[in-house]
């Protein structure tokens, strides 16, 4: 049988490693071989730390998007296996990123040489801006070219799924359903909650389904398409944490990313997705932030005391990444401070993402 494909798209902070990490747990348990393959525009992934610490096996395409590095992408594919390819491989694509039916998926029929078989493609959807961007009311925190972005990922989407769930009222939920279905005529509305795992026998059920899928081809202005990716900083760092006595890993990492998000709302600085991951002898804890209105939370507890931990921070952000980088520097120091550690960052990147020049791009 040809190995499957399944690719989860959506914006940024819309649960997409945590969905994945649902599935992949879901086709080990009917004994498949599972390979993950996350994507960022540079090294130093907190998705890929968080779930290498799952066990799972994951390969990363990382200083590039899927679409602008095909070749590395299908490099990575094929080094999942060991001679052969996983039965199964999940992959999860930069959260800004569009137009991935003509750039990804249909050069994967049509160009890469190994037979895949390709599931059809969903796109998950974010609550906390999701519902701002739909309804137009222009309070989403992004400017409308990132909105753009937003919208297209859902155009050219086989199906949609609505997360979080379980943290939303039902007006809400059917809310967002109505603008959908509206907006998006012809493409399922699934309802999931990727924590909690309810609706999630849908969405398997709707990913076995084959037929006319990734086929949604669209026309995409690039020029808007790179000027939304780059009003988005970008920040991926490595830390060192330590201290003569053992501390608590959730407490200092809720305590940076609440930090962090208090000079975020001081500075009207639009958080798209913030993630912070600690890592330490035999456990983990991971830290989240979607956006502002929605606040930090502790969305994996290690409950772990420790003299030492490896501290991973990404950050999207809709401000200027040199702004975003003395944010965070500031905000890592004062945190040690308070818990009295000592921080060493090993590696820092801030950018803005340049524009996209995918590799293929086929919309006959």
């Amino acid at each position: 049988m040809k190995p499957v494909y399944i690719m989860v798209g959506g914006f940024l902070g819309a649960g997409k490693t945590s969905t994945i990490s649902r599935l992949a747990r879901h086709y080990m348990s009917q004994g498949k071989k599972v390979g993950i393959v996350t994507n960022d525009q540079t090294t130093d992934l907190v998705d890929t730390h968080n779930l290498r610490s799952q066990g799972f096996n994951v390969g990363e395409v990382a200083g590039s998007c899927f679409c602008c590095n095909f070749n590395a992408l299908t490099a990575t594919v094929e080094n999942l296996g060991e001679g052969e390819l996983p039965e199964i491989i999940l992959a999860e694509p930069v959260g800004s990123c569009t137009d991935l039916v003509a750039t990804v998926i249909r050069p994967l029929t049509e160009v890469y040489g190994v037979p895949l078989d390709i599931a059809p493609y969903g796109v998950i959807l974010k609550p906390s801006h999701g519902l701002r961007i739909l309804r137009g009311d222009g309070t989403s925190g992004f400017s409308p070219k990132a909105n753009y972005i937003f919208r297209k990922q859902i155009e050219e989407a086989d199906f949609v799924v609505i997360n979080r769930i379980d943290e939303l009222s039902t007006a809400d939920i059917d809310e967002l359903q109505t603008l959908l279905e509206t907006e998006y005529p012809g493409r399922p509305v699934l309802r999931c909650s990727a924590k909690s795992g309810s609706g999630f026998t849908t969405l398997v059920e709707t990913l076995e389904q084959r037929g006319q899928f990734g086929r949604r081809v669209m026309d995409v202005d690039y020029d808007v398409y790179a000027e939304g990716e780059a009003e988005l900083g970008w920040l991926n760092s490595q830390v060192v944490v330590q201290s003569p006595h053992e501390f608590e890993l959730d407490t200092f990492l809720m305590d940076l990313i609440g930090r962090l998000h208090g000079r975020l709302l001081m500075s009207s600085a639009e958080a798209a997705h913030l993630k912070v991951i600690g890592l330490c002898e035999g456990s983990y804890a991971v830290a989240n932030l979607v956006s502002n209105a929605t606040g930090p939370e502790l969305s994996l507890a290690s409950n772990s005391r420790t003299p030492s931990a490896n501290v991973v921070v990404n950050a999207r952000v809709a401000t200027d990444p040199v702004e975003l980088e003395m944010i965070v520097r500031e905000e890592l120091a004062a945190t040690s401070l308070e818990l009295d550690l000592t921080h060493t960052v090993v590696s820092l990147q801030s950018f803005r993402p340049g524009r996209p020049v995918p590799t293929h791009r086929i919309v006959e």
